[in-house]
């Protein structure tokens, strides 16, 4: 990718953005923030953006975070946590401008200045589900990333498998369980799931990074996955096992006409570490995850990928990024798993991966995503 494609400068926005990185939040995915957090933060151009980073703690709580990312990476001992404050911060309109303040108990309130742009890295409910995004609409702040929308279909699993379905991308076996059905009439759950064949992946409707996902391989180890997967999300999506490699393709929003850009697709693969799927410690701790990119397919499936990804990314209505994961069966047909409205985002993490392997840079990457939230519009668009 030319540096034309990646350059801020415009004129119509500021000479340094002002950028406030947003993370932490109240879902289990806080410390998969944090570290996404740590990646952004040590890789942004200081001297082109001012960087104002704010934590969310598990309370809900915005405060003033430190800038440094050492202090949100992820250790071999402990998870990094957004922990309060007696000052709170608030995003307020004042004099026309989208106003940091900062607040503490009988003191005076403090101006920290216009915000440009936010950028959420925030994952699972509260933050990537259109939660966020709604408040930034109010408040007719500029944002990276899906709007509400788009952000709450990408966050629940079975009404993105509703819109797949309806945009023609085909979509593997599943059943959603809500918690009314699962608390007033549990045997009829088990008998829909029977009847998808097991294996079966009991996961969490709306949570994202793998957390409370169960492989099962039976009727007898159903409950305790579903009860594991409740205490993320009373709403479930169970999926019929599907045999195939996982690909995967990142997809960036592009200028002008916003038509979607698709990089090179991915491949995971899992090694070492007792590890039956690509699972949170495969993702985060065991650095058991490997992805080849480009993924040794055929030129046709690449291309199909490629095509499908576009397609899934218009059909939620993002904006800004996603990732698009798939099955590619031994068939080779492609079944789309899912799609992630806001990806890990951590050097390491495939999407940087996929678009470094196509020829853009994870600093170049942070250049593109506010140069297009800079350039578009709050509201309805």
């Amino acid at each position: 990718m030319s540096e034309e494609n990646v350059s801020t400068e415009s004129p119509t926005a500021p000479a340094r953005p002002r950028v406030a990185v947003l993370f932490g939040g109240r879902s289990s995915e806080h410390a998969v923030s944090c570290v996404t957090a740590a990646g952004v933060l040590g890789a942004i151009d200081q001297s082109k953006y001012e960087v104002v980073p704010i934590g969310i703690a598990k309370s809900g709580q915005w405060v003033l975070a430190a800038g440094d990312p050492g202090d949100w990476s992820l250790s071999a001992t402990s998870l990094p946590e957004v922990p309060s404050s007696a000052r709170t911060v608030t995003l307020a309109e004042i004099g026309g401008e989208h106003q940091l303040i900062v607040a503490s108990p009988n003191e005076v309130p403090q101006e920290l200045g216009a915000v440009d742009v936010v950028f959420p890295l925030l994952h699972g409910p509260f933050g990537e589900d259109g939660t966020i995004q709604g408040f930034l609409e109010l408040s007719d702040t500029r944002y990276v990333g899906a709007g509400v929308l788009a952000s709450a279909v990408g966050m629940d699993k079975h009404f993105m498998k509703v819109v797949f379905e309806a945009a023609g991308i085909r979509v593997g076996p599943y059943i959603a369980v809500t918690d009314r059905q699962w608390r007033n009439d549990p045997e009829t759950v088990r008998k829909r799931v029977d009847q998808l064949g097991f294996p079966v992946f009991v996961k969490p409707a709306r949570a994202g990074s793998s957390m409370g996902i169960s492989k099962v391989d039976s009727l007898e180890g159903l409950d305790a996955a579903i009860e594991a997967a409740r205490e993320h999300d009373p709403k479930l999506v169970i999926e019929a096992g599907i045999v195939g490699r996982e690909i995967e393709c990142a997809v960036l929003e592009g200028r002008g006409t916003g038509a979607p850009r698709t990089s090179m697709p991915g491949e995971i693969s899992v090694a070492g570490g007792g590890h039956e799927f690509y699972d949170f410690n495969a993702k985060y701790v065991d650095d058991a995850a490997a992805l080849s990119c480009p993924a040794d397919l055929p030129a046709e499936a690449i291309a199909r990928v490629r095509e499908l990804a576009a397609i899934a990314f218009d059909a939620v209505g993002a904006e800004g990024l996603s990732r698009v994961d798939f099955f590619y069966t031994p068939e080779g047909e492609l079944i789309i798993n899912e799609i992630n409205t806001m990806p890990g985002f951590t050097p390491k993490s495939m999407y940087p991966q996929m678009w470094k392997a196509s020829g853009l840079s994870y600093a170049e990457l942070i250049d593109e995503l506010i140069y297009l939230a800079l350039h578009r519009k709050t509201g309805l668009r």
